[in-house]
Formats: C-alpha cells, sequence, structure tokens
C-alpha cells in the first residue's frame, strides 16, 4: 500500500484542470503543462483535490506513487513555479546571458555557450551566480545538471560550479 498515493494533491480556485483520453493537463497563472498518465490510473478532480486511483483495485504497482509526485509538481509548477541557483567558484569564473545564450567563463581556454531552453529562464545577478526559473521540474533539473557538468566542483579548492545549497566534501591535500 502506499503511502504517497493515496494522499490527495490540493488545488486551489484559480487552477483548471482536466483529464481525457489518459492526458492530464493542468493551467494556472505561471503557463499550462499536461502529460501522459499511465492507463492502470483514473484522477478523480473535485473543487479543491485531486486524487489518483488504481483502475484495478489489485494492481497497486510502485508506479502510482510516482503518477501522484509528476501530477503534484505539475499543480506546484503552474502554480508557484520552481528555481535553482548556482554559484560559481573560481579566480575568474564568471556567467553572463546574452540574448538566448549563457556565456560562462570557466577557466578553459574558450568560453561556453549554453544555448537556453525555450521554456527556462535564467539571469545572472551577480557574475558567479545563476539562477534559473522554470514551471516544468523535470526540464530545469536537466538544465542545471548539464550546466553543472561544464565544471564539476572538486574537492580539494573547492573550484566548480555548484548548486546553492550543496556541501563540498573538502579532501586534504599532499603532505611532504
Amino acid at each position: 500500500m502506499s503511502r504517497i498515493a493515496n494522499n490527495p494533491i490540493k488545488i486551489s480556485k484559480d487552477i483548471e484542470c482536466s483529464f481525457r483520453d489518459g492526458v492530464f493537463s493542468a493551467k494556472g497563472k505561471l503557463g499550462e503543462m499536461q502529460t501522459n498518465v499511465n492507463p492502470n490510473y483514473n484522477i478523480n478532480i473535485n473543487d479543491s483535490e485531486i486524487k489518483i486511483i488504481p483502475t484495478n483495485e489489485n494492481n497497486k504497482d510502485p508506479n502510482w506513487g510516482t503518477t501522484r509526485a509528476i501530477i503534484a509538481n505539475i499543480i506546484n509548477g503552474v502554480t508557484n513555479g520552481f528555481t535553482k541557483t548556482l554559484e560559481l567558484n573560481g579566480t575568474g569564473y564568471r556567467a553572463s546571458v546574452s540574448g538566448k545564450k549563457l556565456k560562462l567563463e570557466l577557466g578553459y581556454s574558450h568560453d561556453i555557450n549554453f544555448d537556453i531552453p525555450s521554456d527556462i529562464k535564467i539571469e545572472c545577478p551577480k557574475q558567479n551566480l545563476i539562477k534559473l526559473t522554470s514551471i516544468n521540474k523535470e526540464k530545469l533539473g536537466a538544465a542545471a545538471a548539464k550546466i553543472r557538468s561544464f565544471r564539476k566542483p572538486e574537492p580539494f579548492k573547492g573550484k566548480g560550479i555548484k548548486y546553492i545549497d550543496e556541501y563540498i566534501f573538502r579532501k586534504e591535500g599532499k603532505k611532504k
């Protein structure tokens, strides 16, 4: 019995939700998203909550909780949105946004130009901070991971790109 899947998803009055032909869609103040739902599940939409119910009572497979989490992320995305903040640590490391490109100077012999996806907004409040916002949690995480992969933080000096709330375990250097 899944504990997560049994919990209903609370929705506010300014969200429009619909479920037709296996496709769940939600429309809120930040935008509109939709996803395909496994045919093993039905979605009951009431005035203030959504419940995910298996079509066959005997078939409660592990995807039940995953389906509920995906729908909860869609509802949270269209109402509040998601943000991730990356921090650049290192001498001369900087980031700037110009048009549809994120320009990264990370100590290589060349600058890295990252094409910003259409549904993600990137801004650089400081030279060493990158703030990503989106309504789609999956694409936001993928874009943040791609930017981080250009220069992962190393354990000796801590140089590289890290999430703002990430802790880098530091190692001791060589001893004489």
